[in-house]
């Protein structure tokens, strides 16, 4: 199959630091290259890959110091993908809702995926507007707020089985990772691990947008004993920062839509500590790869929990549900759907589907 990726110009695939959609979307292309397809990635041009590479910019635009514009470069980006779209079977987005009126007047199949988060009141309007493009959710509380979009699937995020190593030893401290936001709430991470008498590392990344939050609510915890500030590490460092931890913790405060330190956790051997909100209880099978919390008082009783918790459980809830190679194939499904929207319904072409979308596609179908 000849399959297009169409990645934001943020961050390179993969990126250096930190940067999810980016990360995700480089696993799923070099799974898809080793699967035999015919792959093109469209991304920054310091991004590195095994598909042809077509640059949208010169570089990641969080590289370019002067930037002003991020929506001129990625216009450049549509541009190139809009030329060059009469080469592909399906042509797979990773860029919000920047493409959906052009591809709404292709011919070209396409779908998106939805990486962020959807319960914002400006979203009602433009996804009843652009009801008819295809788009997949990447946990099924994703899709709460907006239930009227076109949604064709649902695909956990994956990675890659060899990235992070297991570790089967017991940790040695509490750990934070990804962005230092208020809706990721590091500051109930000091809390907890203070309350529980334990080290805390934090691996984050601090933003320009959260700069005010970080400087003026959790820098000044940072001082406090047994609290150590890392900043942000690469995937290189996360075998070693997540492995020898005795939990990962993920006090969010919003609706995540999915929450990629949890797998990587996970991969690690590592418990996850999480409070119950969006994609968690799909993620966190309460008890065995991790606890759900729903205050920092069950969050500090968890931490007792989890040390007696089987690490190799904790890898072989990742290997079974969130490799590379899982998500790559529920996307394949997704682009064989999407060929099937052209062609009479046959409902035994729509394999393991779940009945409502079944039931979806044959409406679309009849």
């Amino acid at each position: 199959m000849r399959i297009a990726q169409v990645a934001p110009l943020y961050e390179s695939v993969p990126p250096v630091g930190y940067g999810g959609t980016e990360r995700v979307v480089s696993w799923l292309t070099e799974e898809l290259v080793r699967l035999g397809h015919d792959v093109t990635l469209f991304a920054s041009g310091d991004s590195r890959t095994t598909a042809k590479l077509i640059a949208g910019s010169s570089a990641s635009l969080r590289s370019m110091p002067d930037l002003k514009d991020s929506l001129a470069h990625h216009t450049v980006l549509l541009e190139k993908v809009r030329k060059h779209r009469g080469e592909f079977d399906v042509i797979h987005f990773h860029t919000d809702y920047l493409q959906f009126p052009l591809c709404r007047e292709w011919t070209v199949r396409n779908v998106t995926t939805l990486h962020g988060r959807l319960d914002l009141p400006d979203l009602v309007p433009l996804y009843r507007e652009f009801r008819d493009v295809p788009v997949v959710s990447i946990s099924n509380s994703q899709r709460d707020p907006l239930p009227g979009a076109n949604w064709v699937g649902n695909v956990y995020h994956g990675l890659p089985p060899n990235l992070l190593r297991f570790h089967s030893g017991a940790g040695k401290y509490l750990a934070f990772i990804g962005r230092m936001s208020p809706e990721k709430r590091p500051d109930r991470a000091i809390a907890i691990a203070k309350a529980a008498g334990m080290r805390l590392k934090i691996a984050a990344k601090v933003d320009l947008a959260d700069r005010a939050y970080f400087d003026g609510v959790i820098k000044p915890l940072l001082s406090q004993p047994n609290i150590e500030f890392l900043g942000e590490i690469g995937d290189h460092q996360k075998a070693e920062f997540l492995g020898n931890a005795v939990a990962c913790l993920a006090p969010i405060d919003w609706p995540e839509p999915f929450g990629l330190n949890m797998i990587e956790s996970m991969a690690c051997g590592t418990p996850v500590i999480a409070f119950s909100h969006g994609s968690v209880p799909e993620i966190i099978d309460d008890g065995v790869n991790g606890v759900i919390v729903e205050s920092v008082e069950e969050a500090i009783a968890a931490v007792e929990k989890v040390k007696g918790m089987s690490r190799a459980a904790c890898r072989n809830a990742f290997e079974e549900r969130f490799t590379a190679r899982r998500m790559a194939k529920d996307y394949l499904n997704i682009y064989q759907q999407l060929a099937f929207l052209d062609m009479p319904f046959d409902e035994s072409k729509l394999g393991d589907l779940s009945e409502r979308e079944r039931e979806a596609l044959a409406e679309e179908a009849a």
